[in-house]
């Protein structure tokens, strides 16, 4: 396993958790706060795949792969513009399109021999289990937290905030100025 590289283990693990996020988000009927925040992390994961994979070639030579990873960073950005321009049926289908570009870019990784993936299920599939294993669990953690904090953020329950402090006696002063 010394072909296993830094830039190689992030990129593995960095699709991994794209692969994981991305149906969650695709099924999950409500987009709200939570489906933004975990999207700008499958967004910065995604662009983090793409680029990472112009890092690792075989034999100095670039694959179709590559070519796929370029046409992704597009359509990532297409989907997120899409967003924020409100665009929901635009947003959807590059987001979903992207989705299933890198599930299928993963289906050539762990189906051809030779390839490193292929190769580390076969001597080592423990470590291979433990690598998914952890990446769901971290997904997951990151879903709860999301749900879980759900109460306790953003402007409205700031301003709520001081609006208790008030109420308990605390005073605010007030700024007056005149003019002479």
């Amino acid at each position: 396993m010394e072909h296993w590289t830094v830039l190689l283990v992030s990129h593995v693990v960095a699709a991994l958790f794209v692969l994981a996020v991305g149906p969650v988000q695709i099924l999950r009927r409500r987009r709200d706060r939570i489906h933004r925040t975990v999207g700008y992390l499958w967004v910065a994961a995604m662009y983090y795949v793409c680029l990472s994979s112009f890092g690792i070639v075989t034999e100095g030579h670039f694959t179709w792969l590559h070519g796929l990873s370029a046409f992704t960073i597009l359509t990532v950005t297409l989907g997120l513009l899409s967003a924020v321009r409100r665009n929901v049926p635009a947003h959807r289908g590059n987001m979903i399109g992207s989705y299933l570009g890198i599930a299928i870019a993963f289906g050539f990784a762990v189906g051809i021999p030779g390839r490193s993936i292929p190769r580390l299920l076969a001597a080592d599939p423990a470590t291979a289990l433990y690598v998914v294993l952890l990446v769901v669990l971290s997904v997951a953690v990151v879903y709860l937290s999301m749900l879980r904090g759900g109460k306790g953020f953003g402007p409205a329950h700031l301003a709520s905030s001081k609006r208790d402090e008030g109420r308990r006696g605390a005073e605010v002063p007030e700024i007056t100025s005149q003019v002479t």
